[in-house]
């Protein structure tokens, strides 16, 4: 008598998703919305928005407050912020994500117009199960872009306050990116940059 055959584990397939991050305030930029800033001819979002359709995901969202900085995203759900707190766009992100079965999220930020595809990709990529993976700042830190694992969505959800999602990088694995690309534009000067 033959033994059967085991039966194949099946692996869990990794449904990936990026969300845009651009319902700041721009408090720090003046009456205007710094999303809409005219930058080499077009508005400092459509750069982000751009990466955003770029990478290589299942899904995307951006998570917006102005209709105008909506206008400039294309292929993505349109969200509104959880709130008026930094951290109300990425519950918003994170309850989305959840809402569509994703099991990573890439976090993108609308004032961030140099960063590379390549530098996201490699994020994505780097993030695990278990560890969120995120760029190495010229200061050190981990931060944005940022990706996090399904296991981390619970914690996201819980974030309160202007202070984001730094505690949940300090274990992240860290992607290496020239100071250039990730320039977070605050004030207009910050364009001088690119």
């Amino acid at each position: 008598m033959t033994e059967p055959s085991p039966i194949p584990l099946r692996t869990a397939t990794v449904r990936t998703a990026a969300v845009l991050l651009a319902a700041g305030h721009s408090r720090r930029w003046g009456a205007d919305n710094k999303l809409l800033a005219p930058w080499n001819g077009r508005p400092l979002v459509s750069y982000a928005a751009t990466l955003l359709c770029r990478v290589p995901v299942d899904l995307r969202a951006a998570v917006v407050h102005d209709p105008q900085v909506g206008a400039q995203i294309d292929q993505a759900t349109l969200l509104s912020p959880d709130g008026d707190d930094q951290a109300g766009s990425l519950r918003a992100a994170v309850a989305w994500a959840g809402q569509v079965g994703a099991s990573r999220l890439l976090v993108l930020l609308g004032d961030m117009p140099f960063v590379t595809e390549g530098l996201a990709v490699t994020i994505l990529d780097d993030c695990t199960d278990d560890t969120p993976s995120a760029a190495r700042h010229p200061d050190g830190r981990p931060g944005a872009p940022a990706c996090f694992p399904e296991s981390l969505f619970p914690a996201l959800s819980n974030l309160h306050g202007d202070r984001g999602a730094g505690e949940l990088l300090q274990d992240a694995a860290c992607v290496s990116a020239p100071a250039a690309e990730l320039v977070d534009v605050d004030v207009p000067q910050d364009l001088s940059a690119g």
